[in-house]
């Protein structure tokens, strides 16, 4: 079919821009050849979240209790800049029997939190401050009959974890997050520490075969990660579907912990007000 031809007098249509501009323009590739002579080139976002809490961190010492990098990718989408990574090198050791899921996942947290903030207390130097903010956070996987999984100990531990959470279909993820800063005021015991233990249902895939399991075993991606599988990676092959978050499942719910952040920098004089009054 021939081209239309404009009508005597008619303006013709312009042509849309082209695809490549206007991709460079959003960011979506690379300017090839720099901006325009004379001009500087504009900042690319995403950029850092403009409220308060964040604002008053930058530029002051914070601590991530976790060797985790997938924690660490989480909290940096916050945009906050240098990060220290400090993870506790105290045993983990607390009673699962004793304590239950939700309250050995929340000490454990709490303990790591603690024991970074106090050896970054007795290791401080007078050209380093000390910090404003330390976070931690601890990760358990839980069967439909309460057992607490954690790291898989072997292969063959990961294997037997990986096709038990098949067959049951469906287990829940806990992660307990704490955010420890010091107080202004230096009211006893010299910090505000806020926690929260958040919940997430996993449902495995129950059609999911042997063969691909021991598949995903040989990774190894799943070595370092409660319960054995990581949902942001090859392990989202083993899942059906998740009820909650899944940067919960990952190791650290993000808007929970925005809001312990919150809570620990900014509302510092609620505690104190509440035990006056009684």
């Amino acid at each position: 079919m021939a081209d239309k031809k404009p009508l005597l007098g008619e303006t013709p249509a312009a042509a849309p821009p082209h695809y490549e501009a206007q991709a460079i323009q959003h960011g979506a590739l690379p300017a090839r050849n720099g901006p325009p002579a004379g001009k500087n080139p504009l900042p690319r976002g995403p950029f850092p979240l403009d409220i308060p809490v964040l604002n008053q961190l930058r530029g002051k010492r914070v601590i991530l209790a976790s060797a985790s990098p997938r924690r660490k990718q989480i909290i940096a989408a916050l945009g906050i800049p240098n990060i220290e990574i400090t993870p506790s090198t105290k045993p983990e050791n607390l009673s699962k029997e004793d304590l239950g899921p939700l309250e050995y996942v929340l000490q454990t947290a709490i303990q790591k939190c603690l024991d970074v903030y106090e050896v970054s207390l007795a290791n401080s130097l007078k050209s380093i401050p000390d910090p404003s903010l330390v976070l931690s956070a601890d990760t358990v996987i839980v069967t439909n009959a309460g057992k607490i999984l954690e790291k898989p100990r072997s292969e063959a531990d990961h294997l037997a974890t990986l096709k038990m959470l098949r067959d049951q279909k469906v287990h829940k993820c806990y992660t307990a997050v704490a955010a420890l800063a010091p107080r202004e005021d230096a009211r006893g015991p010299g910090y505000n520490l806020e926690t929260t233990v958040e919940e997430t249902k996993v449902y495995f895939d129950g059609d999911v075969s042997d063969e691909l399991i021991e598949a995903y075993v040989k990774t190894r991606e799943g070595v370092d990660k409660a319960g054995g599988y990581g949902l942001q990676g090859m392990g989202s092959l083993l899942v059906d579907r998740i009820e909650g978050s899944a940067d919960n499942v990952v190791g650290l719910p993000l808007r929970a912990t925005l809001a312990l952040i919150e809570k620990a920098v900014m509302n510092q004089g609620e505690d104190g007000e509440s035990e006056e009054e009684d």
